[in-house]
């Protein structure tokens, strides 16, 4: 996904995703949703385990908030499973309210990339 994936900033984000045909199956062969997510922090800018850890929760529960529509146009369209990773890129603890701003303007922007928005 990163080297034969596509890719855009939206500062302090930065976002991989890869677009695939057919269903998405893991290594047991049972068949899994059409969104496969990730998300990561840089060891760079923050030292410490748990604000590595809070910023990754955050980004998990605003995509777990908004993740539906995106969800479900891609159930309807058809066009296989999505993979999607989110680097968290900025230097300051970010609060809740800024994380999922973001997260909704990414999911925002991979529908209109993906041509499954109206």
């Amino acid at each position: 996904m990163f080297r034969g994936g596509r890719s855009f900033a939206l500062f302090p984000l930065r976002v991989y995703w890869a677009l695939n045909e057919g269903p998405a199956e893991d290594p047991s062969g049972a068949e899994e949703g059409v969104l496969q997510f990730g998300a990561g922090v840089s060891k760079r800018h923050f030292k410490r385990a748990v604000d590595r850890n809070r910023i990754k929760r955050l980004i998990r529960e605003a995509y777990r908030t908004q993740k539906l529509p995106l969800q479900d146009l891609l159930k309807e369209s058809g066009k296989g499973y999505l993979k999607l990773f989110i680097l968290y890129t900025g230097k300051e603890l970010p609060d809740y309210q800024l994380i999922r701003e973001k997260v909704g303007a990414v999911l925002g922007r991979l529908e209109k990339e993906l041509g499954i928005r109206d």
